[in-house]
């Protein structure tokens, strides 16, 4: 985090990424900080396990996260469907500092103190593309929250609940897929995680570890050469690549070139510093 400088408040997503090799089920729990479209790792657990993470590693993942930067200040915390439960609303409303924009199944019942509905009837009547934010709050797994929906393009609905700030939660959440980036990074679209074929836990956590060190160094060579070169757009009007693709591509061809000048190389070791 001193490498990347990142400015407060902080936008945290949690979330998981798992896959196999052979009969060994590999579960990464990880909490992330989103910086510039993608999500910086801080911590990751690995779940000796198959499936979701349970309700006390959530919290333990979290006061693990408040041991170690007790002084962020936490903007909102972002999280998909399966982070849910009563144990861990109960520990997110008790922290005022730690506000979260984490979506529910449509299949959730919403309690508004005389009945019962779930999210699908609810929001029954919305629009695609529309938004909608209930005035009053609704009881979800024993806890009152605050609650805001958007009726997505393939007809699902996107639910968010939230114990502040409810109009602006469902553009908080969207942040939540820098996490999904990360994850792109990691694995399939950038250092092939899954192709190591590594098998022991503590290994693998330790090859995640330089490979998120990587990935800032990446980061911020690729910040360094768009200062100098911007980024050209596509005609959809995205980014012909990101900016850690820059980076990345940038170091891979010093390091496998030798026979350029070495102040290349030199120049791009000096981002590894924090000052």
């Amino acid at each position: 985090m001193n490498l990347m400088a990142i400015p407060q408040p902080w936008t945290l997503a949690v979330d998981r990424t798992n896959w196999k090799v052979g009969k060994i089920d590999h579960n990464i729990l990880m909490l992330a900080v989103v910086h510039e479209g993608v999500a910086i790792p801080l911590l990751w657990w690995m779940l000796d396990k198959r499936g979701n993470s349970n309700q006390t590693e959530r919290i333990l993942l979290m006061e693990e996260f408040r041991d170690l930067f007790p002084e962020v200040t936490v903007a909102a915390l972002t999280a998909d469907r399966e982070f849910v439960g009563s144990e861990w609303f109960g520990y997110l409303l008790k922290d005022p500092k730690m506000p979260f924009r984490i979506r529910i199944r449509e299949s959730e019942l919403l309690f508004d103190g005389e009945q019962s509905i779930n999210g699908k009837r609810l929001f029954e009547g919305l629009q695609v593309g529309k938004r909608r934010v209930l005035k009053r709050p609704r009881r979800l797994w024993g806890h009152w929250v605050q609650v805001a929906a958007l009726k997505l393009l393939d007809g699902e609905l996107l639910i968010i609940v939230t114990q502040q700030s409810v109009r602006t939660a469902i553009g908080d959440y969207g942040k939540r897929w820098a996490i999904e980036t990360l994850f792109g990074i990691l694995k399939s679209r950038g250092f092939k995680l899954e192709d190591t074929h590594l098998k022991d836990m503590e290994r693998l956590s330790k090859l995640v570890a330089l490979l998120t060190l990587a990935m800032c160094w990446a980061i911020r060579v690729g910040d360094w050469l768009t200062e100098q070169k911007a980024i050209p757009m596509k005609t959809h009007g995205r980014k012909a690549k990101s900016v850690f693709r820059v980076g990345c591509d940038y170091i891979r061809e010093v390091m496998f070139n030798l026979n350029q000048p070495t102040s290349q190389l030199w120049r791009a070791i000096q981002f590894l510093s924090c000052t």
